[in-house]
Parts: structure tokens; sequence; C-alpha cells
């Protein structure tokens, strides 16, 4: 990424004195931070001063929890927003500069130009106004030009009353050779007129307001089709909603746009973008499309059966289609992917949010199990702060189906270790391990044991990861998935963010989305969550103080290496004896670093430190001493912020802080709950049509919700069965993690899919 573009760009390039005496201060757009303002419907003075906050390298948690004054109080996710718009503006003024001075200096420039330049609002406007300068390959319209051809495209579109054969035949060249090659020259009529025709299609390919114009009723009329490849239609099932489909290209949603482009892709599908109008008509070949007959109006052409309009008629036509709707349909095409990928992120992005925030089962003692058949069930027990007690495998399905041993060795652990949950991979056998930690607590009712199931996404590969050998470098690599199982359950967003996001599974079309844009957008949702929750400096991994404001990989593990070397870290100041931890990265991070039972209280809370001699003036009016205050909400009732914002802490910032008083480091995340899966429902064939199931959210799409009700496959539940009302996004109505109560619709048994209703009410249709 380039470095910081100072938003007064547009303006400082715009008094740049230039050739032709061309004036530039009256031809300015509004400002970056004026067109910031205007898309995300905030003051311009939020946005200049959180371009200042960026560009002098403050993080955004840092910004949306500790310069509220300064931005007005805007959340993390409109930082992002800004941020990612304020880059693109940057680029696009950096472009439009560039253009600008390749242009002059060809002594190409004019005012009109200049001004068209300037106005363009998006890349694909300005590129169109730079296309005819763009330095290209020798294109047969640059070989006619060179064979004096010009004058005679020029007189027949200027007057069709010219016989074209005629005209022509007084341009014929022998070949020749210039600077940029061989020059065939222009053997005869026919060869002069194909000559002229080149040139007139790419005048009316490179004019700006006719593409313009074009692209527009293109991305408004346009239809995506596709149809089965030959020879794949019989054998395809993953793609059959597909094999015969046409749809808007405006109005394709971005998970189907995905399928599609996949399908393409596998060569399974066939895809062609038409016009609407070809869609209806398929004999229209005689006469011009819209896009065809708006060209010929630009150039005002018409078929008045004049000598030259036949032949102009097919210049048109061949310009539309050799030449611009190719080009267009690239462009539309490319723009429909990006717009499903920036959709696609968006989902993922929320769904991860929703599982690094779910409710952490805390500081219990935890037995995981990572389920498997022949190689057996590897357990872990993990301690309330996540160090592993012990570790062994039962085997109790086939083919040894040691289902007594196993409950013994599970009774002893629990006994041993005084264990209260347990946690189960949701993968191979699940179910069956599932069915034998009920059991346990069914023979065992005073071990007092609750059993969750867990997503078991990413275990493999925290398992077999690095920083897994770095941690638990005694354990083998399959014993390892049973304590990040275990751990994800107590905290998951402490175990979560060892994970690689992309790996964490509750992604939509992830593998085809643009990769670097995904994990930028998924390390940003996890440095959010992160934060939100804030850090014990003296227990967290270096995997999640990375993610803490301000730190990176390298601090993270010096601040680990400290505290192993010099004992507990006691206050928040002593932090700046961290190497490579300095006074910019101790503002960024301090807040969100939490020490309990430190030396100071205040340390243990959300309470930046730069507001502590706030604080002080506070206990000195109350006549209270830090402890005394904390937690008394009866006092700080009567404590009015306005009495205490200054120039320096905002009334925003004083209310934080006493909200932060009244309870310190307090938990965002909800309360811990689970769901219980019905007895004897363990498959596909158990289920039938009516059932209404408790589950749990696994994934949440832009078309609805995929739920987990324990039979080793998800059901979905389609955005218009998420409630009684329309339902725009389903994240406005359920997150990963949640439970829901549901109805099974339809099981189809061949294609594995379970229709579920969130609307209990629904009928149901027959079982397949």
């Amino acid at each position: 990424m380039v470095g910081p573009i100072h938003c007064d760009l547009v303006v400082t390039w715009f008094t740049i004195p230039t050739p032709h005496s061309i004036t530039r201060h009256n031809l300015m757009l509004p400002s970056i931070e004026q067109r910031l303002a205007t898309e995300l419907s905030v003051k311009t003075s939020q946005i200049q001063a959180t371009v200042e906050l960026l560009d002098d390298g403050a993080t955004v948690p840092f910004i949306a929890r500790y310069r509220k004054e300064a931005t007005g109080g805007l959340d993390d996710a409109q930082l992002r927003q800004l941020a990612e718009r304020l880059h693109s503006l940057r680029e696009l003024e950096k472009r439009r500069a560039a253009i600008i001075t390749a242009i002059e200096k060809l002594g190409k420039m004019t005012p009109p130009l200049l001004d068209a330049l300037t106005h363009a609002t998006d890349k694909a406007h300005l590129e169109d106004l730079y296309l005819p300068y763009r330095k290209k390959r020798r294109t047969k319209a640059q070989i006619a030009l060179e064979a004096g051809l010009q004058p005679l495209a020029d007189t027949l579109l200027n007057d069709p009353r010219l016989d074209p054969l005629v005209e022509a035949a007084k341009y014929l060249k022998a070949p020749f050779t210039t600077e940029e090659g061989d020059n065939p020259g222009v053997a005869d009529a026919a060869a002069a007129l194909e000559g002229a025709q080149h040139i007139l299609i790419e005048r009316f390919a490179e004019h700006a307001p006719l593409l313009q114009t074009l692209r527009d009723y293109l991305r408004m009329h346009g239809v995506l089709t596709a149809k089965a490849v030959k020879d794949k239609k019989d054998s395809d099932t993953k793609y059959t909603d597909y094999h015969e489909y046409s749809e808007a290209i405006a109005k394709i949603p971005s998970h189907r746009a995905l399928a599609l482009l996949r399908g393409e892709r596998e060569g399974v599908l066939k895809l062609k973008l038409l016009l609407d109008s070809e869609l209806e008509d398929k004999s229209r070949d005689a006469t011009l499309n819209p896009c065809e007959a708006q060209i010929a109006r630009q150039f005002n052409i018409r078929d008045q059966k004049r000598a030259a309009d036949g032949w102009l008629i097919d210049t048109v036509r061949a310009a539309w289609r050799s030449k611009i709707f190719s080009h267009l349909e690239t462009e539309l095409m490319g723009s429909l992917q990006e717009r499903a990928e920036t959709e696609a992120i968006g989902v993922f992005a929320q769904n991860l949010k929703a599982l690094l925030l779910a409710p952490p089962a805390g500081t219990r003692v935890t037995i995981g199990l990572d389920p498997g058949l022949r190689t057996g069930v590897k357990v872990a027990v993990v301690g309330a702060t996540g160090k592993v007690l012990e570790t062994t495998t039962i085997y109790p399905h086939a083919p040894k189906n040691d289902w007594d041993g196993a409950l013994h060795t599970l009774q002893q652990l629990a006994q041993r270790h005084q264990a209260s949950l347990i946690a189960i991979g949701n993968g191979t056998a699940s179910r069956e391990t599932d069915q034998l930690a009920k059991d346990l607590i069914k023979r065992y009712p005073q071990l007092k044991l609750t059993s969750i199931m867990v997503s078991e996404a990413g275990a493999s590969v925290y398992s077999a990861s690095e920083l897994a050998s770095a941690e638990l470098p005694e354990l083998d690599v399959s014993l390892r998935g049973a304590v990040s199982i275990a751990r994800r359950l107590q905290d998951p967003l402490a175990e979560l963010v060892k994970i690689d996001p992309k790996s964490i599974g509750v992604g939509q079309y992830q593998h085809d989305v643009n990769q670097n844009q995904l994990a930028q957008s998924l390390d940003a949702v996890v440095e959010d969550s992160v934060n939100a929750v804030g850090v014990d400096v003296n227990t967290a991994s270096p995997a999640l103080l990375r993610y803490v404001a301000g730190l990176n990989g390298k601090i993270a593990h010096n601040i680990v290496t400290y505290r192993d070397n010099k004992g507990r870290i006691a206050k928040r100041g002593e932090l700046l004896k961290v190497p490579g931890l300095g006074e910019k990265t101790f503002e960024q991070a301090a807040g969100f670093l939490r020490i309990p039972d430190g030396d100071n209280p205040l340390d243990a809370s959300a309470v930046h430190p730069e507001s502590y001699p706030l604080v002080e003036q506070i206990l000195k009016d109350v006549k209270l001493n830090v402890a005394a205050l904390i937690g008394n909400t009866t006092v700080l009732k009567t404590i009015r912020p306005e009495r205490y914002a200054t120039g320096q802490f905002g009334l925003p910032t004083v209310k934080d802080i006493l909200h932060e008083l009244e309870k310190p480091g307090r938990d965002p995340r909800s309360t811990f709950k689970t769901a219980t899966f019905k007895e004897g429902i363990e498959t596909l064939q158990d289920l039938h049509p009516g059932m209404v199931l408790e589950g749990v959210v696994t994934n949440v799409a832009a078309f609805g919700a995929f739920v987990d009700i324990g039979v080793h496959q998800d059901g979905l539940v389609h955005i218009s069965a998420l409630a009684d009302k329309f339902v725009k996004d389903p994240h406005s109505v359920v997150k990963v993690g949640q439970v829901v109560t549901v109805k099974v619709l339809e099981v189809d048994e061949k294609r594995k899919r379970i229709a579920l209703t969130m609307r209990l009410g629904d009928s149901t249709k027959t079982k397949h």
C-alpha cells in the first residue's frame, strides 16, 4: 500500500501551471473529505479529524474508543468503511493526476477534456476519457490511419449520399514502411473501405460519453444466461439449478453470482451476457439492438437508403459486436464478481465476528473430545486457565466398541479434575460421541457435567501449526485438537485468534473471493473483536496480543518474553519497558491491555492511562479512593459528567469513564447458553416434516441461515422463513452461535438437503 497522500491533493495539483494557459482553479471536484462526508452522511469536520488521526498512525479501535470527541462518535464499522474509501479515493486522485500529466506530455490537452477529467467521479469514466490517448499496440485502425484513410472515413460519415466504392477508389496505395513497421497499403476499394471502417470502429469505441451511456444501459438491461456444457449436463448435480438459467445482471445476488462463476471456472456452465431485448426477440439480427441504435444516434447515422447508409450501419453493428460489447461485458462481469465478492466477504466478516464474540463458558475445567472412529476419540482435560491437565485416547466406537471402558475413563478424569463441562467437536463421529457424553452424564449425575457440541472448524489447522507446536510441544498433533476444542468452549475469542480466520469455516464461497481483501477484512474483524473485549496482559497468548490496537507479532512476542523473564506485569506503565513498545504504541494499546489485581485498580478497566488525572480529580471531589469508587453505583450516579468535560476530555470520554468505573472491564459478550439436541434424532433418516427441534446457527449467508440440528448435516432456513416479516438481511435476525427453534419443512435424502423454518406455523412438504 502506498504511503499517505494528503487530502488536499486535489487542491494542490489543480494550482500547478500547465501548458496551453489552462486555468484549473475553477474545475475542482469537492475535496476527498467532502465526498466522504456525503457518502457516509456525516459532517466534513468528523471526516477531517478522523483522516488526521489515521494519517498520524492511530488505529481504528483506538479512535473508536478514545477519540469520540474528534470523530463525533463514529463506531468501528463506520471508521473501517471510511478508511477503505479514503484509500480508494486517494488512489483515484493519483490516477487522475497521472492521466492528466500523460495527456499534457502528449500536447493533446484541451480545456473541455481537462474539465471532463477533473469531474470524472469514478475510475471507469476516467479510463474512458484516457482511452484515445493511451499507448496501445498497433491496431488495424492505426495501420489504416498510416495509409491515409481517415479522410475516407470522415467523408462517408459526413455525407452518406456518396458511393463508398467510388470514394474508396481514390485512396489506393502501394505497400510502404513506417517507423512503426510495414504497412500493406491499400490494394483496392474493398481494402480501403475495410480500413476506414476500422478507423470509425475505434472512434466509436473510444467516445467516452457514449461508452458511459452504453455501460449504464447494459448494466440496467443486461441479462446473464447460463447453460450446462453438453458433455457435463447428465453427470452434474451440483449446478443443476443453473443448467437453464437467466437473470438480470443487476439483480443477481452475491451467492448466485459466485456459484455461476465457479460453475464456469469448473467447465460445467457456459455463461453469456445478453441484452433483455435479444433474449425476448432472437430474430433481431437484421435490425439494430438498442445499444447499436444509440451508437448510430450519437454519430447521426440513419438508414435512409442513401449510398453509404448500409456501410455505416454495418460499421455501427461491427463496433458494438466486435469491440464495445466485449469491452463492456468484461467490465460488467468483473463488476459483478467484485460486488459478489465484497458481499460474500461482508457475510464472512459478520459471521466471524459473531463466532469470535460468542459467549464464553468461562473459567471452568473442561474435557475436550475430538471425535473419531477407528483412530479413537482424543481426550484433553483443560484447567480453568486453559492449562492442559491430562490427555488420553478412548475407543468407544467401531471397531473396538469399548463403550464401558470409555465411560469409566471419562468418569475418572472428570472426578479427578473436578470438570464441569464436556466440549465435543462436531466432525466425524460427533453424534456418537455426543451420545457417549449423554450416557456419562446419565450414569454419573453426581459429577454435574454438561456437554456441548462445539464447531471444530480449523482445529486440525491449529494442531499442525507452529503456534500449537510452541504452545503444546509435548503433545501429539492429534491430541492438540482436543485441547483446542476444550479451550474454544471456555473462551472462543482467545482460542480462535490462533487460527487463520479463513480456516474457521463460516464463509460463503470463501475460496472464490479476493484472498487479500478477505484477509484484510477478517483481520479487521478479529482486531475489533479482541479490542472490544480487552486482553489480560499477564495471561494472553502472543496470538491474542498481536491483535491489540498498536501491537504486532513481534511486540506481542516481546511482551510474553518480558513477563516470562521478569514475572507478572504489575501496572500498565511497566509495558514501556518491553522492547519495541514505545510511547506511540503504548498510547494505542494501553486501554485494551488489562491488569486484574494490579497495583492500580484502573489498570483492570478500559479507562485509558491518559485519563487517570481526570479520575484523580473525580476521586478528590467525592473524597474516596479508587477502590472505594469502583462499582459504587450510588456515588457514581450523583456525578455530573458535564462538570468534568474540558477541551482535553470531552463529554463522551467523561461518560465512558463513569460507565467503566461502574463495572470495570465488563465483558460485552452475552451470557453462555447451549442448545439441546433431541434424543434419537441422529441422521437424515430420523427426520420428518413437522418436527420442531432446537439447533445452533452455524453459518449465515445472504440467502438464509444454516442450522445444526444434530444430524451431521446442517439444515437451511431460507431468508423468507426466518421471520414472519420481510427480512432484507439475515444477520438482522440471526447470528452464528445463536440457539434457535426450527421446524423441519422438507428432507431431501438424495441431495442431503434439509429445509427448515423459524416460522413454526409454516406448512410442511412430503418427505422425499
